[in-house]
């Protein structure tokens, strides 16, 4: 009498589970791309969590279940990256696009390549964090997130510019401080918005003048 089969082991519950996971990203994600827009157009008073889960076609206990509050919505916002639309918290340092200027040896490119590197973040969080300082005004503990992002853009400037230091020294012996300071306001996200928002320039023509005027400015 022969033995019956050796049943074989079903992938249907890993198979469940990676598309579980993607189901809750492609979620995520659209509840993000939700509340940016509502962030933007209506403020962040005027963006409820209801008007956010309306606009992501989601349930309101989505929002609550995954995010808790808008506030950590707003929040997870400013690490959306700008290629995948998803969070990304890999330290700006180490993110691929950070390290090949970093590579880069021809000065005129690299700069060229660090403005569209800046131009491609800031059209993705500098109207978010317009309206995160605007809801500071109402959920103090906010305050206290972006004043670690104003030191963690400061860091981020003073990197890149020891980055360009090393391909050789600055016009008329200009100190890396000096270098730092305009590089750390012409990356502005005010300046992006008064640029894009008010005098209508795309993104790409920003990241043109910027690097335009940073060859200008910093090299002999």
């Amino acid at each position: 009498m022969s033995r019956p089969m050796a049943k074989l082991k079903s992938p249907k519950r890993e198979y469940d589970s990676t598309r579980r996971q993607a189901q809750a990203m492609e979620t995520r994600r659209h509840i993000l791309e939700a509340a940016r827009k509502l962030f933007i157009e209506r403020g962040y008073a005027g963006a409820t969590a209801e008007a956010i889960a309306a606009e992501a076609g989601v349930a309101a206990q989505t929002i609550y279940a995954i995010f808790k509050n808008k506030k950590r919505i707003l929040i997870s916002l400013m690490n959306v990256s700008p290629s995948t639309g998803v969070e990304d918290h890999t330290p700006m340092a180490e993110r691929a696009s950070v390290q090949a200027v970093s590579q880069e040896r021809d000065r005129r490119h690299q700069l060229q390549m660090f403005a569209q590197v800046v131009a491609n973040n800031l059209d993705q969080v500098s109207a978010v964090f317009e309206v995160m300082t605007e809801a500071a005004k109402m959920e103090p503990d906010l305050d206290r997130i972006i004043q670690k992002l104003n030191k963690q853009r400061l860091e981020n400037m003073t990197f890149a510019v020891q980055q360009f230091a090393m391909n050789g020294p600055f016009r008329d012996n200009m100190d890396e401080a000096y270098a730092r300071d305009t590089v750390w306001t012409l990356t502005s996200g005010e300046v992006f918005l008064l640029l894009t928002r008010d005098r209508g320039w795309t993104k790409d023509r920003y990241a043109q003048w910027l690097a335009d005027t940073l060859i200008s400015i910093l090299l002999p």
